[in-house]
């Protein structure tokens, strides 16, 4: 048996007499489907147990979460999907982006669910609307696509003289490419060339770079995405060592070595996604809670990276800078 298979074998039905125990005790039972790998979403997974806290549930005390893990292959989430309404689970929280969304939804109708979404839910077919979502789900958005056009300008702002640039977008999902017109179009407002990487597996990213290189681009923008989130390390590496200024969405990915981010907090939207679990166990519908929508951008700068790829920040840059990396 491959080591994934195991895995994925241990968190699954392995884990259904754990949490049938769980119900017979009177614990709740949520169900987290996520995209995403365990060990690269510890601290996502902290800030969902701490939303779930501010409710007063606590795992293990009246709590149990059957988590179940995509690890980046999105066509894995219907079946995952499909094993936590087997469990009969209270809520499902589903989290990375539209493919687990629209995984949970697909897979019950009468089974609350909250959700975290990089798009628009209501143009995605997620809800009805962001103030009265109907049906059994709602979540939290971070509207990514409105963002990209926001991260070609900032790293036009670090690099005024660069005229060629790069989206790397996953075409396995629908938002990605959203975000990569919404970045050619802000491009092409500063005169650059923008082209679009297309990447949906961990070993298309060095390939990918290589043609960066080989194609004289001069900045890359990653799109929102649990992939790339999931291989932060990898792209900021080699982002460095093909001396490649990058800049993502996320701030995960800035602390790991990319030279920005600007974005919505992922680790507040989990938390989020959280309390409005709590509020459901309580006995909320989801369709009395609105999409909740971001309300603060981030930007932050890994000083640190820009010394090593030789570049000196703008002070303009600097002082708009919500967190800076030494």
């Amino acid at each position: 048996m491959k080591r994934r298979e195991f895995i994925t074998l241990a968190g699954g039905v392995a884990a259904w007499p754990y949490a049938a125990r769980a119900q017979q005790l009177g614990m709740q039972v949520v169900g987290f489907l996520s995209a995403r790998s365990p060990g690269e979403s510890a601290a996502a997974v902290k800030s969902f147990r701490v939303g779930l806290s501010e409710g007063g549930f606590v795992e293990g005390q009246n709590l149990v979460i059957s988590f179940r893990w995509a690890e980046g292959h999105y066509e894995r989430l219907p079946a995952l999907a499909s094993e936590l309404v087997q469990q009969s689970v209270a809520v499902i929280a589903a989290f990375g982006g539209e493919p687990a969304a629209h995984a949970a939804i697909a897979s019950t109708t009468t089974i609350p669910i909250v959700f975290t979404d990089g798009g628009d839910p209501v143009s995605e077919g997620l809800v009805a609307s962001l103030n009265r979502p109907g049906g059994n789900a709602t979540g939290v958005s971070f509207f990514s696509g409105q963002v990209a056009g926001k991260l070609v300008e900032l790293l036009h702002s670090m690099l005024p003289s660069v005229k060629t640039m790069a989206v790397l977008e996953n075409p396995k999902l629908p938002q990605g490419a959203l975000q990569a017109r919404e970045a050619q179009n802000a491009a092409r407002g500063f005169g650059i060339q923008c082209d679009v990487f297309n990447v949906s597996d961990e070993r298309d990213i060095e390939a990918v770079f290589n043609t960066a290189v080989q194609n004289k681009i001069g900045g890359l923008i990653v799109t929102a995405d649990p992939f790339f989130t999931g291989q932060r390390d990898r792209l900021a590496s080699l982002a460095i060592r093909n001396a490649l200024p990058t800049i993502s969405t996320y701030r995960d990915l800035a602390v790991a070595g990319v030279l920005m981010s600007y974005g919505a907090s992922l680790l507040d939207a989990y938390r989020q996604a959280g309390v409005y679990v709590g509020r459901i166990l309580k006995g909320k519908m989801p369709s009395e809670l609105p999409i909740i929508q971001p309300t603060k951008f981030e930007l932050v700068i890994n000083v640190k990276t820009a010394k090593t790829l030789g570049l000196e920040v703008p002070p303009t840059l600097l002082a708009l800078a919500d967190e800076v990396i030494e």
